[in-house]
C-alpha cells in the first residue's frame, strides 16, 4: 500500500547503495520480515509476565518498551546523531509519522485488549492490516494482486481467526466491547498506515536510523498517557529484565529486521509475513504459562504457516 505522492527527500541520512532487488533479496528481506514477527509474538507473555509482578499497565510496559528501545539504539548512533538531527530537521515528515503511527497503534491496541479483549483485539488489529495494505497497494496499481497472495490473504485470516478464537473467551474480558472493537480497527488502520510509510522511508533511509527515530517518537507519543497510569518499577531482577528484553530485542533489534525487510518487500507481502506473530504468541503462551490449545488453534497455526510460506515462495516471481 503506497501513497501517490513522493515522499520528501532526505539527501544526507545514512542510506544503503540502491539496485534493483533480486529474488534473493526479496527472500532475505521476507525473512527478516518473518523473524521481526516471531520476536513481536514472544511480547505478550513477557507482558503477561510484567502484569503480574508489577502495577504498570499495558500503556506503561509499552512506553518503557520504546524508551529503552530508543535509548540502544541512540546509545548506537551516538557518532552519527549530529548529521541524521540536521537531516532530520530539513525533512522530518516521513520518519516522524513512522513514529507516530508506532506509537499510536500500539496504544490503541492496548485500548483494545482493556475494552474488548485478548481475542477480539488481535483478531481486529492484525486482520484488518494486511486487507488494507492488499487494497491500497490493488489501488495504487490498478491491478488485482496475483491470485497466490490473493489466497495466502484469506487463507492467513482464516487462520488467524481460529486462533484468536482457540485464546479464550473475550466476552469474559470486555467491558466496553464497542469501544474495544473501534479502537483494534483504528490499531489495525494504523498498523497499516504505518507499514506503508515504513516502506516509502525504508527506500532511503538506513533500518538502524529509521528504528531509532520511530523509537524516540512512538515513546514520546506514548509517554502522556504512560505518565498518567504510572511508571513505578519493583527494583527487581525479573520485571526489570523483562522490561529491557521488551525495549532490546522486541522492539531495537525487531524493528531493524522489520525496516530492513522492508526495502526489498512490498508492503502486502510484510504485512502477510507478520502474521507469524500470532502464531509465536499462542505457541509461546501454551509452552511456557501452561495455556490449553483446542485442536482449532492448532488447525489456525497450520494455515497461518502455509499462508506465510506462500509468501515466501512466490518472492522474486
Amino acid at each position: 500500500m503506497s501513497r501517490s505522492f513522493r515522499s520528501p527527500s532526505l539527501p544526507t541520512l545514512p542510506t544503503a547503495r540502491r539496485r534493483p532487488a533480486s529474488s534473493a533479496d526479496l527472500r532475505v528481506g521476507l525473512l527478516s520480515i518473518t523473524g521481526a514477527a516471531a520476536l513481536w509474538g514472544t511480547t505478550g507473555v513477557a507482558v503477561q509476565l510484567l502484569r503480574q509482578s508489577t502495577a504498570l499497565t499495558p500503556t506503561g510496559i509499552g512506553f518503557y518498551r520504546l524508551a529503552i528501545g530508543a535509548v540502544v539504539l541512540v546509545a548506537l548512533l551516538a557518532g552519527r546523531l549530529g548529521p541524521m538531527l540536521a537531516a532530520l530537521r530539513s525533512a522530518p515528515v516521513v520518519p516522524v509519522l513512522v513514529g507516530v503511527g508506532l506509537g499510536a497503534y500500539q496504544a490503541l491496541y492496548f485500548v483494545a485488549v482493556a475494552a474488548g479483549g485478548v481475542g477480539v483485539a488481535t483478531l481486529v488489529s492484525l486482520g484488518v492490516a494486511p486487507v488494507l495494505v492488499f487494497g491500497w497497494e490493488t489501488l495504487r496499481a490498478r491491478r488485482l494482486p496475483e491470485r497466490g497472495l490473493l489466497g495466502a490473504l484469506v487463507t492467513g485470516l482464516v487462520g488467524l481467526v481460529l486462533i484468536t478464537v482457540s485464546a479464550g473467551q473475550p466476552s469474559a474480558d470486555a467491558p466496553r466491547p464497542l469501544l474495544g472493537l473501534l479502537a483494534a480497527f483504528g490499531s489495525g488502520v494504523g498498523y497499516a498506515a504505518s507499514t506503508v510509510l515504513s516502506r516509502h522511508a525504508a527506500q532511503r533511509v538506513a533500518a538502524l536510523t529509521l528504528t531509532t527515530v520511530s523509537a524516540v517518537v512512538g515513546a514520546l507519543v506514548l509517554a502522556p498517557v504512560a505518565v498518567l497510569d504510572g511508571l513505578d518499577v519493583p527494583a527487581r531482577a525479573v520485571p526489570v529484565g523483562l522490561l529491557v528484553y521488551l525495549g532490546v530485542v522486541t522492539t531495537a533489534l525487531a524493528y531493524v529486521l522489520f525496516y530492513a525487510g522492508l526495502r526489498t518487500t512490498t508492503g502486502g507481502s510484510a504485512a502477510l509475513a507478520t502474521l507469524v506473530e500470532p502464531l509465536t504468541a499462542v505457541l509461546l503462551a501454551g509452552w511456557l504459562i501452561g495455556e490449553t490449545m483446542p485442536a482449532s488453534a492448532f488447525v489456525g497455526g497450520a494455515l497461518l504457516l502455509g499462508a506465510v510460506t506462500v509468501v515466501h515462495l512466490r518472492a522474486g516471481k
